[in-house]
């Protein structure tokens, strides 16, 4: 076998070792990892903005979905999910000083990875936002 064929024979099973191994690291965590759970954030279908975090807590999962309009005031009609069953419906009021609020969830940590997703609507504009983070 020559060099060259000998080389490649190598390299295409470490790379593919290499993918395989990294790949569900990417796609389990939805977001940015640190020892503080999965982050993502995103932008509302206005100026909103949203923050959504997951993260172990004591054997069960902890979701919190932050929602900033930068205007004190607004009500927003909120649901978080996790794997398809509601773990939160309700609303929420922004408050000063940043025009934000907050919701945190604990949940059951299910079998295999966490799909949370969040949603908001503002009741005077119908400005909707959609947050999702795996863990």
């Amino acid at each position: 076998m020559s060099k060259r064929l000998w080389t490649m024979a190598l390299a295409v099973p470490l790379t593919a070792a290499t993918v395989l191994a990294v790949a569900p690291a990417a796609s389990a965590s939805g977001g940015n990892v640190d020892s503080g759970g999965v982050r993502t954030s995103g932008g509302c279908s206005g100026a909103t903005t949203w923050k959504m975090k997951a993260k172990s807590d004591n054997g069960r999962l902890e979701g919190e979905l932050e929602i900033d309009s930068n205007r004190v005031g607004q009500t927003w009609a909120v649901n978080m999910k996790d794997n398809g069953s509601t773990v939160f419906t309700g609303n929420r009021l922004t408050k000063a000083p940043s025009g934000s609020f907050t919701v945190h969830q604990l949940t059951a940590n299910r079998a295999g990875v966490d799909h949370f997703v969040g949603t908001a609507r503002n009741a005077a504009s119908g400005e909707t936002c959609t947050a999702r983070v795996n863990i």
